[in-house]
């Protein structure tokens, strides 16, 4: 545990100082988002800080304060704002710090978790470098960002640590909140019932009580956007609005979509060329790493609740924030630390890195990254 913290320590130090000398790099502040001023740099805190709300950030902060004031932000689900708000009662009310430290606390939390589970399951080794390819990937600067990942990483591996432990009902009950933080959280019913059933190795009304209980968040959400709003998939409906060309009305087969990435690629420069290209590739890379897995033998549940995590937003028709989408696939870790043999890991993890120091100074100097 205390060489995972260090990890962490490292890894959150490192990426503050990336964010300090991103303005040296790239001096041109992106400002592609609004409210950034009000709710991120009148903050009085400093630029390597308060960066890391850009974007969605800026969102979540403006539901923890005003609710579901604005139009649209019925597309960011209510859980992490709520314990924003909650959380500004200890900083003072600022909501800005209360955010930062409930995603840093979450991972820091998630990453010991997920050490734990990856070594119930195989060993210290294997543990080990499966948190170090998830701290270097290069798109973990979201875990410690005004975004839900770090907090919905957490409910993902403690789900599945307790059902480990035969805690289907605990394990039910923190699936509820990770649906009702994201959409994809649902997909925690259908794998934990699963990994009950393996652990039962037989038919049991037990197997139920995910699908019973891990949708209640979501549920509880569409039933609130029906009383305020009158349109219970309000959630959904909006999406287009934060995304490039999303599709809420048809599905869009993955296929379909590659097409069109591939045509975006052949008429496009710059950074809307490397945006596409970053899309497309960790798309491949994550559904290359989840066959892997199969292949691996990893467990069955782990593998579904990916799975569908990473397909369902590509059937919008686009693959618009893939890059941080796959980050909660964990698998993919295993996999790359069952997999690689030392000379590999250490250059996957040089070339992760150096990714990883790209995006983050992208990001936090306003510009699009995922």
């Amino acid at each position: 545990m205390k060489k995972i913290i260090i990890l962490f320590l490292i890894w959150r130090l490192g990426l503050f100082t990336i964010a300090a000398l991103s303005p040296k790099v790239f001096p041109q502040f992106g400002d592609r988002f609004p409210y950034w001023q009000e709710r991120l740099a009148s903050s009085g805190l400093p630029h390597f800080i308060w960066s890391f709300g850009n974007f969605d950030g800026v969102h979540y902060l403006g539901i923890a304060k005003d609710a579901y004031a604005y139009q649209f932000t019925q597309a960011f689900f209510p859980l992490y704002p709520i314990l924003i708000r909650l959380g500004s009662i200890f900083t003072l009310g600022s909501y800005l710090v209360s955010a930062l430290l409930i995603s840093n606390i979450a991972f820091l939390f998630g990453l010991i978790i997920f050490y734990k589970l990856v070594k119930e399951n195989y060993d210290q080794k294997i543990a080990f470098w499966s948190s170090i390819f998830l701290l270097t990937f290069p798109t973990s600067l979201f875990f410690g960002s005004v975004y839900t990942e770090g907090l919905f990483f957490l409910m993902i591996v403690v789900s599945f640590y307790l059902i480990e432990k035969n805690k289907l009902l605990a394990a039910s009950i923190i699936g509820s909140f990770a649906s009702a933080t994201r959409f994809v959280g649902v997909f925690l019913s259908i794998a934990l019932s699963l990994a009950a059933k393996k652990n039962k190795r037989s038919f049991s009304t037990n197997e139920l009580l995910p699908i019973l209980v891990v949708p209640v968040g979501l549920l509880a959400y569409i039933a609130y956007l029906q009383l305020e709003f009158s349109n219970p998939l309000y959630f959904l409906t909006s999406q287009q609005i934060f995304g490039q060309e999303r599709s809420t009305t048809e599905i869009i087969l993955l296929p379909q979509v590659i097409w069109r990435y591939a045509k975006i690629l052949a008429t496009t420069g710059g950074l809307p060329f490397f945006n596409a290209s970053f899309e497309l590739l960790s798309t491949a890379f994550a559904l290359l790493m989840l066959t892997a897995a199969y292949f691996k033998r990893l467990k069955i549940s782990w593998l579904v609740f990916s799975l569908l995590a990473i397909i369902t937003p590509t059937l919008t028709g686009t693959l618009t924030s893939m890059p941080r989408y796959i980050l909660i696939a964990f698998p993919i870790y295993v996999t790359l630390a069952l997999t690689l043999n030392l000379p590999s890991k250490i250059i996957f993890t040089v070339i992760s890195t150096a990714l990883l120091v790209i995006t983050t100074m992208l990001f936090t100097q306003g510009y699009w990254v995922a």
